[in-house]
């Protein structure tokens, strides 16, 4: 029989799921993402679900289920804690909105004036998750940081370039300078929500830009919300709650940093983020993870679970560079 550890049990228990979980979801976006179940033929159905994933592979690494992953200290030095393809060009998703925002920031918007959400920010986020955020609508480029950075909506993202004097097709230039000032080899953007296939980094890459990320106050202060309330004006004042859609976020057990979800139809379920963590030794630790290409929309989330658990358990040794497979990978 196989033994399941109390992380990877406590994110079970919260969703009544066993990973990797299956979600159906309208393309180009995490938002929206929904488990939907059947209940046809119960008795006859029961054998065939998926198995639960163990918490750790017969090598003793974290059982990652994402294509491709890494973990590091967050404030860098030393060799990676664990590494699974952590090279490999990927689509991100709107993992790319953190490049956004940065390059929004440096530009210094007037987070309290109001930018108006127009016909062509309904038109570019046409592929993704329904907005909700009306033409019409004016909200505070504050606002509009959190609908971008929380929930994923993809008209915040082109409105904000507006709001500091940038067409979307300046915004993704200025994300793909940034990339390069940031010494990103492998990390390309060819629109700035993550709507685009091509919007590709590499789980080392993801972490730098994450690390960057984090260094900006707001940024790390609304990534850590797990709800926020909006407003839209127009003939009346409107709120919006968002919620989140890292759900680590909210889960008390965890101490998140900050970090952001992606989803398309290339890309998979993907997570950037950071987290406070205790390892083997007991010491407390500032732990970047990245994982790319998973399958289920809680995978992604009960890899964090078991490599935060395979942390505090066990204790890494140093991984050896290169692609690795999460079943047969070594510690040296």
């Amino acid at each position: 029989m196989q033994r399941f550890g109390p992380a990877t049990l406590a994110l079970l228990l919260t969703f009544g799921l066993s990973p990797p979980a299956r979600a159906l979801t309208r393309h180009g976006s995490d938002r929206r993402a929904a488990i939907t179940t059947k209940n046809k033929a119960p008795a006859r159905a029961s054998h065939r679900r998926a198995l639960p994933v163990p918490t750790y592979t017969r090598a003793g690494l974290p059982n990652i289920q994402a294509q491709a992953a890494l973990v590091v200290d967050l404030k860098g030095g030393g060799p990676p804690l664990y590494e699974k393809n952590a090279n490999a060009v990927r689509p991100i998703a709107s993992i790319s909105k953190l490049m956004a925002a940065m390059v929004i920031l440096d530009r210094k918007p007037d987070l309290n004036a109001l930018t108006t959400i127009t016909e062509e920010d309904r038109r570019l986020a046409l592929r993704g998750a329904r907005s909700r955020l009306p033409v019409g609508a004016q909200l505070t480029n504050r606002d509009l940081l959190h609908a971008a950075l929380m929930a994923s909506d993809n008209r915040a993202v082109p409105a904000l370039g507006r709001a500091v004097g940038l067409s979307p097709e300046q915004l993704t230039a200025a994300m793909n300078a940034r990339a390069r000032e940031l010494g990103l080899k492998h990390t390309f953007f060819g629109d700035p929500t993550g709507l685009d296939h091509r919007n590709v980094s590499t789980p080392a890459e993801v972490v730098v830009m994450l690390r960057a990320a984090l260094s900006y106050p707001l940024i790390a202060e609304i990534c850590q919300r797990p709800t926020y309330v909006a407003y839209a004006l127009g003939r009346q004042r409107v709120p919006i709650e968002y919620v989140n859609t890292d759900v680590l976020v909210r889960m008390p057990r965890y101490h998140v940093l900050g970090g952001k979800t992606g989803y398309n139809d290339q890309a998979g379920y993907c997570l950037a983020v950071a987290a406070r963590l205790q390892d083997a030794a007991g010491r407390t630790r500032d732990i970047a993870m990245v994982f790319l290409g998973a399958q289920g929309k809680l995978t992604r989330f009960a890899d964090f679970t078991r490599a935060a658990q395979w942390l505090a358990e066990r204790g890494p040794g140093q991984v050896r560079t290169g692609s690795l497979d999460a079943h047969s990978s070594k510690t040296l």
